[in-house]
Parts: structure tokens; sequence; C-alpha cells
């Protein structure tokens, strides 16, 4: 894709359009392959839950930049208005990243939220920079808690770790914030 998108900007670049295109790639979720014994894209893993995400705008100040910043596919919309200059005929749910196009290292939202349903109750995510909390059926099917620095694979669930119980109940806030 990395080399596609600048196929793209070449081009641009070659018609003289630069400075007046805004390129977004963004793709699907990902794919279970066997992993945990998912054969599917459905769940509330990072594996599953997370989705590329390139943006070329001309303004842009922070060009070849990558961020570890959250940002969710419902930012996307905000971010557009903000960046054609057109005002949005509502209130937005999203949040335009445009001050991340500008500062990659930034600080920004606290989290990014996923949810699902699966055999008759819902599960409910939320994913910071370092951790994702979930819920199944408002907990009471289950919860899981992983720590992206240590367990980027999600395969250690901390939930019922009495360690982390000040973590679960912050995420936990904040998923309820949300859900």
């Amino acid at each position: 894709t990395d080399a596609q998108a600048g196929k793209v900007i070449d081009a641009l670049d070659r018609l003289k359009l630069t400075e007046n295109t805004i390129v977004i790639f963004f793709g699907d979720h990902g794919y279970h392959l066997g992993e945990r014994g998912w054969w599917n894209k459905s769940t509330l893993f990072e594996l599953s839950a997370r989705a590329p995400l390139m943006v070329y705008a001309p303004q842009m100040k922070a060009k070849g930049k990558a961020t570890a910043r959250l940002v969710e596919f419902l930012d996307l919309y905000p971010t557009l208005m903000e960046l054609t200059g057109l005002k949005a005929p509502h209130k937005l749910e999203g949040r335009s990243f445009v001050p991340l196009l500008d500062n990659p290292q930034l600080k920004w939202k606290a989290a990014a939220y996923t949810q699902m349903s699966r055999a008759g109750f819902s599960g409910y995510s939320v994913r910071t920079e370092r951790w994702r909390y979930t819920e199944w059926g408002e907990g009471l099917q289950g919860a899981e808690l992983y720590d992206h620095q240590t367990d980027p694979q999600e395969y250690r669930n901390l939930a019922n770790n009495p360690k982390y119980n000040a973590t679960v109940k912050q995420l936990k806030t904040l998923l309820r914030k949300k859900s």
C-alpha cells in the first residue's frame, strides 16, 4: 500500500494537483487466520479491531510521519470537513484529527471503542494507547484486559489479576462513558 500511495502522490505531482487534493487510504479491519481458533473478522481483539489509515493533505506539516495516537473511522468525516473548510451540517460524534497531521506526538484522545454482538449478548471494548479492556454481556459473560506494552498480541488476560484492579476500574469507567 505504501508503494501504491507513493504512485498516487507522484501522479498528483505530475498533474499539478498535489496542492488541492486530499488522499486517504484506509482499510478494513483484520482477519483472524486461526489465532485463538478463530477464522473470521468479528472479534474484539486488536487483530480484528485495528485498521490501517494513511492521510495526505497539502496543508499538513508532518508529511511522512506516523503517529501512535488513537483515531477512529468516525473521525474521518470531521477531519475532511476541517481540511476542506466546510462546516459540518450537524454535531458530529467524531473528532477531527487535523492537529495530528501537524504534530503526530500531540496529546490526543484517551480511547477508541469497538463493539460487536455474539450469541445473544454484546461485547464492548475500550482501547487506550497501552490497554485494551473488553466486557461481554456488561461483564456478566466475562472481561478481558490486555497490556499492549508487554503483550501486543493479547495472549495474557489480566482482568482477574488483583494487581490490575485499579486499571480495570479506570477502564471500566472509560468504557461506560461511551457504550
